[in-house]
């Protein structure tokens, strides 16, 4: 908090050019397209209740749809044998159900009012899509980390999904609804409060302002939290590709490689010395375009480094199916690699706001990650599998991230992750967009609270109800889940 204070303390108030709303398309430079004195951008925000006031976002009366054909639907395309496993994760509880069904929720949400202030969107932001990772400094920092569904569109929708998803982590713990009610409200109302003092702030200082895992320290109450979340960040700052070394690869035949641990972790099956070579060739047109989307001084880097094998990756709850691979490199024989390659379709949220204005679906990720997140992976970049025509990002594996167990939270830990979602969000808005337009539109009260409140508690019982449809679907046969 302390560092938040003193960049409001540095900001300055130097007046700009004339505002106008951001539009929803992802041009970055048109997302900030004249950015002007603060106090008129808050007035256009607040102008823009009166086209659709803060009580309509409580607003969840679902059109009848079939869940099942939306979630078919986000199958086109994934691979048809892990799709059983997609099924088998979101089947287990009402929560996995809800980090699945990402497509459904962005229908749901398209049918629903939504305020016209538009920033980049995560797409997909539930509270196990945020976490630890690390800054290029080796800095632990906390924020949004899933980028899968980025695009422009209504900020309300991702401030949405996340306060519906800590309702319905805490159903799943069995909290009273007054805690659920709770929980959104603190949330909300932090998210107000941050993006109040983003706004007050300098552009730049926005820009470099980050989020440290020890900002979360400082939010919990209790000696007994500060000790669980210090141990998580330790955990994190452990994480590299140096210590994936021992427990993901062996020596098969005298060469170092990947370990298989299937079905999560496989080789592709080559059936003749003609197939590998004709893979490897593939694997490596895919590194060299990567490379070229790599910055300079990165592409050196990256040169000092030889490939050594790919294999396999199944990741996730919503990405089940699509394609994902793992990649080891090393640098003078005993300098290690590991980079994720993981498949870019397009996101959930194109059949409802306009389409991405980039090619490539890797791109359009790196993008949105590069600009919602106070630092990025100084690997991140793109490529396409040629072959096969599908879009791909590239970052680091496991390097320095970190998850909080908020399955075994009780209600004041929730709480306080709330806080830490909320202002991290706020963040990434702020970066992103124009928090002084946001925060015309949130206002000072607790209006825009109470709104989001009756929509997350109304949309827990949304996705419960839809839950029950798959379980159905899957004990009758009609579906296939394979349970991990």
């Amino acid at each position: 908090m302390s560092e938040l204070a003193a960049a409001k303390r540095n900001a300055s108030a130097a007046p700009g050019p004339d505002p106008k709303t951001p539009e929803t398309h992802e041009d970055p430079s048109m997302l900030f397209a004249g950015r002007g004195a603060s106090a008129a951008r808050a007035q256009r925000g607040k102008a823009a209740r009166a086209k659709v006031p803060r009580a309509r976002l409580a607003d969840c009366k679902i059109e009848k749809r079939d869940p099942l054909a939306l979630l078919e639907a986000s199958n086109v395309g994934r691979v048809p044998e892990l799709i059983p496993i997609r099924y088998g994760r979101m089947v287990a509880n009402p929560f996995a159900f809800y980090r699945g069904a990402a497509p459904l929720m962005a229908h749901d949400l398209s049918k629903l009012p939504h305020s016209d202030v538009n920033v980049q969107l995560g797409g997909d932001a539930h509270l196990a899509n945020f976490g630890l990772f690390a800054s290029p400094e080796r800095r632990v920092l906390f924020g949004p980390n899933d980028f899968d569904e980025t695009l422009p569109g209504p900020f309300d929708w991702d401030v949405r999904r996340l306060a519906a998803s800590f309702v319905i982590a805490a159903r799943e713990r069995g909290f009273a609804t007054r805690d659920q009610r709770a929980l959104v409200r603190r949330l909300c109302e932090t998210f107000r409060e941050r993006i109040a003092d983003f706004s007050r702030m300098d552009t730049l200082d926005i820009w470099y302002y980050q989020f440290k895992a020890a900002g979360m320290l400082a939010i919990a109450d209790s000696p007994e939290e500060r000790r669980k979340e210090l141990a998580v960040i330790e955990k994190a700052r452990q994480q590299s590709s140096r210590s994936l070394m021992s427990h993901k690869t062996e020596l098969v035949n005298g060469k170092l490689r990947i370990k298989d641990m299937p079905p999560l972790v496989y080789h592709v099956p080559l059936a003749s010395p003609h197939d590998r070579k004709q893979y490897e060739g593939l694997v490596r047109r895919f590194f060299a375009d990567y490379r070229l989307t790599l910055p300079d001084d990165r592409r050196a880097l990256f040169d000092r480094y030889e490939l050594v094998d790919v294999a396999i990756r199944v990741v996730g709850v919503g990405s089940v199916g699509t394609r994902c691979y793992e990649a080891l490199f090393m640098a003078d024989g005993e300098c290690p690699l590991f980079l994720q390659l993981k498949e870019a379709r397009a996101s959930v949220l194109e059949g409802y706001l306009p389409p991405s204005r980039f090619s490539n679906h890797g791109q359009r990720v790196v993008t949105g990650q590069r600009l919602l997140q106070s630092a990025s992976d100084i690997f991140l970049g793109w490529s396409r599998m040629h072959h096969t025509e599908n879009d791909f990002y590239v970052r680091q594996l496991r390097d320095m991230k970190g998850a909080f167990d908020f399955a075994s939270f009780d209600v004041e830990d929730l709480g306080e992750y709330a806080v830490s979602c909320a202002y991290a969000l706020a963040h990434s808005m702020a970066k992103a967009g124009d928090p002084a337009l946001i925060n015309g539109y949130v206002g000072k009260s607790s209006a825009f609270d109470e709104a989001i409140e009756r929509f997350a508690l109304a949309y827990a019982e949304q996705n419960e109800a839809d839950w029950t449809v798959l379980k159905a679907a899957v004990k009758a046969g009609r579906i296939q889940a394979t349970p991990d």
